[in-house]
């Protein structure tokens, strides 16, 4: 018997019922009052998206996580708590921390090696601020690009997600698992989210501020996520479960279940699947997370909802709100017999288990030597190393790219190219993003002005106005567009096709130069079949992050392009989601090479 299963052992032949049942207990932290930890034994403690301490920085992180520790450790058998967050391209809610390119970008750079230091780094900025436990990566396999989660996925091909993600589960939780400056991995959303069908979603969420989005209601009505997977079984193991072979086998110490469902019964009450499949043929050894509120999606009876869920084999409930009366339910379930004490031990075992391999007994609170490493030069280098590596170049007429440095003059049209918050897309400081200056960085458009010579005239205008030059055409005129941000289901869209406003700014821009390079920024493909021949380059950028510098690096041949598509990309909203037998604009694995300046 090792020494932790001993641990655990002792641990949980002294534990009361209601310590267990806190044990499984996963709470937001606006929700917890003050003794709140320490008076329910609260087990684990997260922040959702654009859930930062008021001072967002990371000894302000590192505060919070503190205080909360603090009160996990006056319990009477001072059990830590875990805390969680949702750093799906770098620790994302801290402003300071880089912010790396979304999953899309990082398949189509294609570098298993890339991905894992990608995740070491993100796993630093992390545990220096106190949080040991990464809500990614999401290893879904994307097979309709309408879904407000596509950039999420790595790419549309299962060996491909595989590949990457169990590198990037390795990336955060390093050598050992118990290192100060490693992270525990959740391999997310078990199972087949990225097989919804359109309209079979049942959400409805309200409209959060500031979401560009006004019905009469005030509630949007998502269309793919959270809905239904309509899969026989083989395929279901065929496409969506194989990524999850490949991260048990990788290690992982967490799995989160999915909102989604399998052929109309929500993943949350899927006993098969997570108990039988994964526990059981997978042979995972950690614990399975519930999604945001997902136990509360099995049954409109709550009761009959967590006793369906904690039977299923939800090991830990990310409640996320109401606690109190998922702790009662629980422990109710438990009194009548519903739910047999069996489980719940199997249950807080696995949890504690995982606290115990990730050094949470032994380290308490976060080493404040190392919260320099937060946004750190390093950091950085990697993250522009990670946006040259990912971007796909589609188009290049008469080797337009890579741009001389002395070009005389580059027009820069569209505000994506000077906005940090367009560059980095949803999940980046608030959980649906939002255009602006919301976090230190570099803008493609700063970029661009420190790569060219300094003879070279780089004039830039958001809308693309540019008068006189109509008649006296600039040599380059580079047209930057961009998704607005969203995440989950409000990025749900019927039609991909670029806006109006997009559609004018290419072709006042064309006019206006001799060749017009456009940068695209987007969470999946768009629908360009019809201006792709006012262009003479065409780069899909993804969402890149804070480090613009990346996209020069490229544009003027300091690194060549080398991304491949990890998605096919359609012609028309009628190839949608891609069929076999369809032939889309350019295909999976598509990406133009270009050399260097100095080759």
């Amino acid at each position: 018997m090792s020494q932790i299963t001993t641990q655990v052992q002792e641990l949980l032949s002294r534990m009361t019922l209601e310590e267990k049942i806190g044990q499984m207990t996963q709470v937001e932290k606006n929700s917890l009052p003050p003794g709140a930890v320490r008076q329910h034994f609260i087990g684990s403690v997260l922040s959702g998206g654009g859930g930062y301490p008021v001072n967002n920085s990371p000894t302000g992180w590192a505060d919070m996580v503190s205080a909360f520790q603090a009160e996990a450790l006056e319990t009477p058998l001072s059990i830590p708590i875990l805390y969680g967050v949702d750093a799906v391209h770098g620790h994302n809610n801290l402003r300071g921390a880089v912010i790396f390119p979304h999953n899309i970008g990082l398949g189509a750079a294609r570098d298993a090696q890339l991905v894992a230091r990608i995740g070491r780094a993100t796993a630093e900025e992390m545990a220096a601020t106190g949080v040991h436990w990464n809500f990614a990566p999401t290893i879904a396999v994307p097979q309709d690009i309408r879904w407000g989660r596509t950039y999420e996925g790595f790419g549309g091909d299962p060996g491909l997600v595989a590949q990457l993600g169990s590198a990037y589960i390795q990336g955060l939780q390093g050598d050992r698992i118990s290192d100060p400056l490693s992270v525990l991995a959740t391999a997310k959303h078990y199972l087949g989210d990225g097989g919804s069908g359109w309209s079979t979603s049942r959400t409805v969420f309200p409209i959060p501020p500031g979401f560009e989005f006004t019905t009469k209601d005030n509630k949007f009505q998502f269309m793919i996520d959270q809905g239904d997977t309509r899969l026989a079984e083989a395929d279901l193991r065929r496409v969506h479960l194989a990524p999850y072979i490949d991260a048990v086998q990788a290690g992982v110490q967490t799995v989160m279940a999915s909102l989604s469902s399998w052929n109309g019964i929500k993943m949350h009450a899927q006993r098969y699947l997570l108990t039988d499949v994964l526990k059981g043929e997978l042979g995972f050894t950690g614990f399975i997370v519930s999604d945001w509120g997902g136990i509360d999606q099995v049954s409109d009876d709550y009761y009959q909802a967590v006793v369906t869920a904690i039977n299923a084999g939800i090991d830990m409930s990310m409640v996320p709100q109401d606690y109190e009366r998922f702790i009662s339910h629980l422990r109710q379930a438990v009194e009548k017999g519903d739910i047999p004490l069996k489980r719940i031990d199997d249950a807080v075992r696995r949890i504690l288990t995982v606290k115990c391999k990730a050094g949470l007994f032994e380290r308490h609170h976060p080493d404040p030597r190392h919260l320099t490493l937060v946004g750190s030069a390093q950091h950085r280098e990697l993250a522009r190393e990670a946006v040259a590596r990912s971007l796909v170049l589609l188009k290049n007429e008469a080797q337009t790219l890579p741009l001389p440095k002395d070009t005389p003059m580059i027009l820069v049209g569209g505000p994506a190219a000077d906005d940090i918050g367009l560059q980095c897309g949803g999940w980046t400081i608030e959980w649906l993003g939002k255009p602006g200056n919301i976090t230190p960085g570099t803008t493609i458009l700063s970029g661009i002005r420190g790569a060219v010579s300094p003879s070279t005239r780089v004039i830039h205008e958001a809308e693309g106005q540019f008068k006189g030059y109509e008649d006296q055409p600039a040599a380059i005129g580079m047209a930057v567009l961009a998704e607005t941000p969203y995440a989950e289901g409000f990025g749900d869209r019927a039609d991909l096709s670029l806006p109006v406003a997009d559609i004018e700014l290419i072709e006042r821009m064309r006019r206006c130069c001799r060749k017009l390079v456009v940068v695209l920024l987007s969470g999946r493909p768009l629908i360009l079949t019809e201006q792709l021949p006012l262009m003479d380059a065409l780069i899909a950028a993804w969402l890149p992050g804070t480090e613009g510098q990346g996209v020069a690096d490229v544009l003027f041949g300091d690194l060549p392009f080398t991304g491949k598509l990890s998605y096919s990309w359609p012609r028309n909203m009628e190839q949608i989601p891609m069929q076999a037998e369809d032939m889309p604009l350019f295909p999976f694995g598509f990406g133009l090479q270009t050399g260097t300046q100095k080759d």
